[in-house]
């Protein structure tokens, strides 16, 4: 596969002495917890030094379309009305989001269902008041393709332009979405 410049990570990764963080780089930090057997997932995106414009932009656009699919969780709406709010904001804004990862349920377990879609797709099933979802959009600056190098686990770029993400995670009450961590 040809790439027009090195693949930039969008989510995993494993730790390398050999990859050094310079002023300009932007760093994911995804955390999971537990706790009294409940589970939360929470990231957020910075900045290395003073970012580039574009890498400005990409950050602050994705963090808007984790407030973007926040906003969109309410009781009686459908799971795809929130990727298609995500999805129609970011493309506005000149990016793309990864189409092969998204949220997911979460609680007694880390990965439950529902698949939360951060892109326009089917309808899905009703929101309901109780239901603990993650929304965690991965943006990108080029197109949304991504592949996994040869370690299995660490998704990149295909085209080598930067990602960003910020992800919470999220309860559906009768009153709105309720951020938990």
């Amino acid at each position: 596969m040809l790439h027009e410049q090195e693949p930039r990570r969008v989510c995993h990764g494993i730790p390398s002495r050999a990859e050094k963080l310079e002023p300009g780089d932007i760093l994911n930090v995804d955390v999971t917890s537990e706790f009294e057997g409940f589970h939360g997932d929470t990231s957020a995106t910075f900045f290395i030094g003073e970012p580039s414009a574009e890498a400005r932009h990409l950050v602050s656009v994705a963090e808007q379309a984790l407030a973007i699919g926040i906003a969109a969780l309410h009781v009686g709406r459908r799971l795809g009305e929130v990727g298609t709010a995500i999805e129609h904001f970011v493309r506005r804004q000149r990016c793309s989001v990864v189409r092969e990862f998204g949220g997911h349920g979460i609680g007694r377990k880390m990965h439950m269902e529902p698949h939360v879609p951060h892109c326009a797709q089917h309808l899905g099933p009703r929101l309901r008041a109780g239901m603990a979802l993650t929304i965690e959009p991965m943006v990108n600056l080029g197109t949304p393709d991504v592949f996994c190098l040869d370690d299995d686990w660490t998704v990149v770029t295909a085209d080598g332009r930067l990602s960003a993400q910020f992800e919470h995670t999220v309860l559906i009450t009768e009153s709105g979405p309720e951020i938990l961590t």
